[in-house]
């Protein structure tokens, strides 16, 4: 018998993950004792906090097959993607390079700074995705044009789940200067093997999407031999990070972020063991329901499910389920409006399909789940 909770089980890891004990003690034990500034250079307590920095350069840097040097502290990828977009901007102005290629599914921290460039000038690129939710690589070689400064393609999408071919599109970018970027929230330390891939020049990442605390993420800006790329900043004072992120550094948020990337490598193999095992409970107890899944499946992460049932809307669901399990619908929101998901509608979905799907994502730290009593519950609502 599964044990009787007070609160609904958290299944909304793709919005914020809980914490990693491991992570959680660490981030406690630099908040309390070892809290030294990283910039005071004159006593033990900043040169402790300089050592525990450059240590989760070293672990941020390790997932990727990157240098320390080439880890760029933030506050998280919307931050990241901001620094990565419109701190080329004054490169492609000197360049005479004003071509951006995007895709219409990235979350609004690509799409709203490529909007932002877009009206100061430059031409973007919103590429479509197949059905499945996934953009052809075809589709980037063909946009390619002399004058393109950026490819920015996601890792996952946050709502369904699904990879994007990033090896693919880096491998016919080989010959082309353009910078790749991609917004690996969703699948750094994660899909490991993908953000290995040289010819990935930018990558954004968040701590609380991998276990570690909000607040705190990272820019991988990976060299083309010695040259780094020609990032400017987006605030000024303190050069601190090659001078292109000023600001005290957050060591404890820092130390945390580090330990959880190393963490994640680890034991990326027992995590990914408990998200199939998460995934094949849910779908057997979901499937005389009749679920639509969302998305190529072959391409989904395990611990997304991304789903709709016949004639059930999103709202009515989630509201239905509040006291048993916590999910969301993966679309923009406020208390005075409500806008279907560019994500799916990008995927062919018309406002009354979209506004159906809801997003269930676990992860390794998921308590087990009474899948029958969820059932049941839906069962009465169809």
């Amino acid at each position: 018998m599964i044990k009787a909770h007070t609160r609904p089980i958290y299944l909304d890891c793709n919005a914020t993950t809980p914490l990693e004990p491991e992570v959680r003690d660490i981030l406690l034990r630099f908040l309390t004792e070892k809290f030294g500034n990283e910039g005071s250079r004159t006593h033990e307590y900043g040169a402790r906090a300089k050592q525990a920095v450059q240590k989760a350069r070293d672990q941020v840097a390790a997932v990727v097959a990157a240098r320390r040097d080439e880890v760029i502290f933030t506050s998280g990828a919307t931050e990241s993607n901001n620094l990565a977009i419109i701190g080329l901007r004054a490169a492609g102005l000197e360049q005479g390079k004003r071509h951006i290629i995007t895709t219409a599914i990235e979350h609004k921290a690509v799409l709203e700074p490529c909007a932002a460039l877009e009206a100061d000038g430059f031409g973007v690129t919103y590429l479509p995705v197949t059905a499945g939710g996934w953009v052809d690589p075809e589709r980037v070689r063909t946009a390619l044009q002399p004058d393109t400064l950026l490819v920015s393609i996601m890792q996952v999408n946050n709502e369904t789940g699904v990879r994007q071919p990033l090896t693919e599109i880096a491998d016919l970018l080989k010959d082309h200067p353009t910078y790749f970027h991609t917004d690996a929230a969703q699948g750094y330390g994660k899909d490991l093997a993908t953000l290995r891939h040289p010819r990935i020049d930018l990558i954004s990442l968040s701590g609380h999407k991998l276990f570690a605390p909000q607040g705190i993420g990272a820019l991988i800006a990976r060299r083309r031999g010695y040259v780094r790329p020609p990032l400017r900043p987006l605030t000024y004072g303190g050069g601190q990070e090659h001078g292109l992120r000023p600001g005290t550094l957050p060591v404890a948020l820092i130390v945390a972020l580090g330990l959880a990337a190393e963490i994640a490598v680890r034991d990326h193999d027992r995590r990914q063991r408990a998200c199939q095992q998460f995934r094949r409970v849910a779908l057997n107890a979901l499937a005389p329901l009749e679920p639509r899944l969302t998305g190529d499946q072959t391409q989904v992460m395990d611990h997304v499910l991304n789903l709709a049932f016949p004639g059930l809307d999103s709202e009515a669901l989630m509201v239905a389920l509040k006291d048993l399990i916590a999910i969301s619908n993966g679309s923009a929101c406020t208390s005075s409006s409500y806008t279907p998901s560019h994500v799916l509608k990008a995927m062919g979905m018309n406002d009354d399909q979209a506004n159906c799907c809801v997003r269930i994502s676990g992860c390794h730290l998921t308590p087990p789940i009474d899948w029958d009593a969820v059932a049941t519950r839906i069962r009465t609502l169809q």
